[in-house]
Protein backbone atom coordinates (compact mmCIF):
# COMPACT_ATOMS: atom_id res chain seq x y z
CA UNK A 1 0.00 0.00 0.00
CA UNK A 2 1.36 3.37 -1.03
CA UNK A 3 0.37 6.63 0.54
CA UNK A 4 -1.01 9.22 -1.92
CA UNK A 5 2.15 11.30 -1.68
CA UNK A 6 4.26 8.27 -2.55
CA UNK A 7 2.45 7.73 -5.86
CA UNK A 8 4.52 9.22 -8.65
CA UNK A 9 2.55 8.06 -11.67
CA UNK A 10 -1.09 7.72 -12.69
CA UNK A 11 -0.51 3.97 -12.79
CA UNK A 12 0.48 4.05 -9.11
CA UNK A 13 -2.58 6.13 -8.22
CA UNK A 14 -4.96 3.94 -10.20
CA UNK A 15 -3.58 0.79 -8.60
CA UNK A 16 -4.18 2.22 -5.13
CA UNK A 17 -7.67 3.43 -6.03
CA UNK A 18 -8.49 -0.02 -7.44
CA UNK A 19 -7.19 -1.61 -4.23
CA UNK A 20 -9.34 0.69 -2.12
CA UNK A 21 -12.39 0.02 -4.32
CA UNK A 22 -11.87 -3.71 -3.76
CA UNK A 23 -11.71 -3.14 -0.01
CA UNK A 24 -14.82 -0.96 -0.07
CA UNK A 25 -16.82 -3.60 -1.96
CA UNK A 26 -15.64 -6.23 0.52
CA UNK A 27 -16.78 -4.01 3.40
CA UNK A 28 -20.15 -3.35 1.72
CA UNK A 29 -20.61 -7.11 1.34
CA UNK A 30 -19.80 -7.56 5.01
CA UNK A 31 -22.29 -4.80 5.88
CA UNK A 32 -24.92 -6.63 3.81
CA UNK A 33 -24.42 -9.73 5.96
CA UNK A 34 -25.32 -7.64 9.01
CA UNK A 35 -28.34 -6.25 7.16
CA UNK A 36 -29.47 -9.81 6.41
CA UNK A 37 -29.11 -10.73 10.08
CA UNK A 38 -31.04 -7.61 11.08
CA UNK A 39 -33.87 -8.74 8.79
CA UNK A 40 -33.94 -12.12 10.54
CA UNK A 41 -34.08 -10.53 13.98
CA UNK A 42 -36.68 -7.97 12.88
CA UNK A 43 -38.87 -10.78 11.54
CA UNK A 44 -38.68 -12.55 14.91
CA UNK A 45 -39.72 -9.44 16.86
CA UNK A 46 -42.03 -7.98 14.20
CA UNK A 47 -40.11 -4.79 13.44
CA UNK A 48 -40.31 -3.02 10.08
CA UNK A 49 -37.31 -2.69 7.79
CA UNK A 50 -37.37 1.12 8.03
CA UNK A 51 -37.05 2.54 11.51
CA UNK A 52 -36.84 6.27 10.94
CA UNK A 53 -35.09 7.10 14.25
CA UNK A 54 -32.35 4.61 13.38
CA UNK A 55 -32.01 6.00 9.86
CA UNK A 56 -31.37 9.47 11.26
CA UNK A 57 -28.99 8.11 13.89
CA UNK A 58 -26.91 6.41 11.17
CA UNK A 59 -26.89 9.59 9.08
CA UNK A 60 -25.71 11.70 12.02
CA UNK A 61 -22.99 9.14 12.80
CA UNK A 62 -21.61 9.20 9.26
CA UNK A 63 -21.78 12.99 9.11
CA UNK A 64 -19.57 13.10 12.22
CA UNK A 65 -17.18 10.56 10.70
CA UNK A 66 -17.02 12.62 7.51
CA UNK A 67 -16.07 15.72 9.47
CA UNK A 68 -13.42 13.76 11.37
CA UNK A 69 -11.80 12.69 8.09
CA UNK A 70 -12.14 16.03 6.32
CA UNK A 71 -14.91 15.00 3.93
CA UNK A 72 -17.99 17.12 3.16
CA UNK A 73 -20.75 15.84 5.47
CA UNK A 74 -23.46 16.70 2.92
CA UNK A 75 -21.87 14.46 0.29
CA UNK A 76 -21.37 11.57 2.70
CA UNK A 77 -24.95 11.94 3.89
CA UNK A 78 -26.23 11.70 0.31
CA UNK A 79 -24.16 8.57 -0.31
CA UNK A 80 -25.29 6.98 2.94
CA UNK A 81 -28.96 7.73 2.39
CA UNK A 82 -28.65 5.77 -0.88
CA UNK A 83 -26.91 2.96 1.02
CA UNK A 84 -29.60 3.02 3.70
CA UNK A 85 -32.37 2.89 1.07
CA UNK A 86 -30.64 -0.07 -0.58
CA UNK A 87 -30.26 -1.77 2.82
CA UNK A 88 -33.93 -1.26 3.65
CA UNK A 89 -34.94 -2.64 0.25
CA UNK A 90 -32.74 -5.66 0.94
CA UNK A 91 -34.42 -6.18 4.32
CA UNK A 92 -37.87 -5.77 2.77
CA UNK A 93 -37.02 -8.45 0.20
CA UNK A 94 -36.68 -10.81 3.14
CA UNK A 95 -39.40 -9.37 5.40
CA UNK A 96 -41.92 -8.14 2.87
CA UNK A 97 -42.78 -4.45 2.49
CA UNK A 98 -43.29 -2.51 5.73
CA UNK A 99 -46.82 -1.65 4.62
CA UNK A 100 -47.72 -5.35 4.81
CA UNK A 101 -46.22 -5.94 8.25
CA UNK A 102 -48.39 -5.70 11.30
CA UNK A 103 -47.49 -3.33 14.05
Amino acid sequence: MKQPGDCTTMRDLRAEIDRLDHDLVRLFAQRAEYIDRAAQIKAEIDLPARIEDRVEEVVQNVRRHAETYGLPPELVEKLWRRLIDWSIAREESRLGPDSLRRG
